[in-house]
């Protein structure tokens, strides 16, 4: 199947899983806990992607549409999905996870309210250089306010908020509302004297940003927890995702789907933040924000991110893939 023809079944599909769930009486067993999107083939072509929480997740509506499109659809149960804030454990990427001078991207970061998670990158915003991360890691989830320290290690890494603070939070973007979110996005100006090197990312500065799905699906990150993993898009532009913050559940629309490579985990707790970027063009596309701990082919889990263009758009800011002196 082509893409349009994808984009056209997921729409018939997603308004049937609205008209089911309006006809439905009585509360569901788990609010929004389906998600549709499109999945790239290993053949070039593509199928729709349904992401259920559970088996209870799928309306009965969407079953007997689903009957009918056969190999047009790729359905897989992936859990529940929560933000990568990162755990007290986790394996050895003590680099990462350490007081670095310079800053760069796969850092341990975060607010002093927030445990950690990660530095992704960094983007110039009003004239002036910023850390790129989510709300989760450097606003906590939107109860932090502007001018709050954005500290590097991160608590949990033992960042000390009266030494490793190396800058301020300058915006974010709020979670939840009437209509579901786009992005997992906050910025801290880097404060002055505080070095930052935006090329170091492993093999070398990301050259820019993609605006379009993955053409080659194989993608790369470096997170604060897992280091540099392999994997590659499993879906994009999946609507109703739902992701179990510490703040309550917030749905999220328009978003990528990873899956690790050669049996592993693309991400773990701590690695929110991260940017993801396609290993052949090397092209930051994403903006790494949750993750499942089950589903996927490999039952490792799957990893869900912000498209980077729409991110970057929203606020106004374009991304830096050098150091300023570079």
């Amino acid at each position: 199947m082509d893409l349009q023809s994808a984009r056209e079944l997921k729409s018939r599909l997603l308004a049937d899983v609205r008209s089911a769930t309006a006809e439905t009486s009585g509360p569901a067993p788990v609010p929004h806990g389906f998600a549709l999107g499109i999945a790239p083939r290993l053949d070039g072509g593509y199928a729709v992607a349904i992401r259920l929480r559970d088996e209870a997740s799928a309306s009965d509506g969407l079953l007997r549409v689903a009957e009918q499109s056969g190999d047009d659809l790729d359905v897989r149960t992936v859990g529940e999905i929560r933000p990568q804030r990162a755990d007290s454990t986790g394996p050895d990427v003590s680099v990462l996870q350490s007081r670095q001078r310079p800053i760069y991207p796969g850092l341990s970061v975060g607010h002093p309210a927030v445990t950690a998670g990660t530095i992704g990158g960094f983007v110039r915003f009003d004239g002036r250089l910023h850390v790129l991360s989510n709300s989760h890691v450097l606003a906590d989830s939107g109860q932090a306010s502007p001018g709050d320290a954005a500290l590097q290690p991160g608590v949990v890494d033992g960042g000390d908020p009266d030494s490793d603070s190396v800058g301020t939070l300058a915006t974010f973007v709020p979670l939840g509302g009437a209509e579901a979110s786009l992005m997992d996005v906050a910025l801290a100006i880097v404060a002055d004297g505080v070095g930052a090197d935006p090329s170091a990312y492993p093999g070398g500065p990301l050259v820019g940003v993609a605006t379009d799905p993955p053409g080659d699906s194989l993608v790369q990150k470096v997170g604060r927890t897992t280091g540099l993993t392999s994997g590659r898009v499993t879906a994009f532009e999946v609507d109703g995702i739902t992701v179990e913050y510490d703040v309550g559940p917030v749905t999220f629309d328009n978003q990528i789907e990873i899956e690790g490579a050669g049996g592993d985990a693309f991400s773990a707790g701590g690695d929110s933040g991260s940017v993801i970027w396609t290993t052949t063009e090397r092209l930051a596309f994403g903006l790494l924000f949750a993750g499942s701990t089950t589903g996927g082919s490999n039952g490792r889990g799957l990893t869900y991110a912000n498209p980077l263009s729409v991110v970057l758009d929203e606020l106004s800011a374009t991304w830096v893939s050098q150091a300023p002196d570079g």
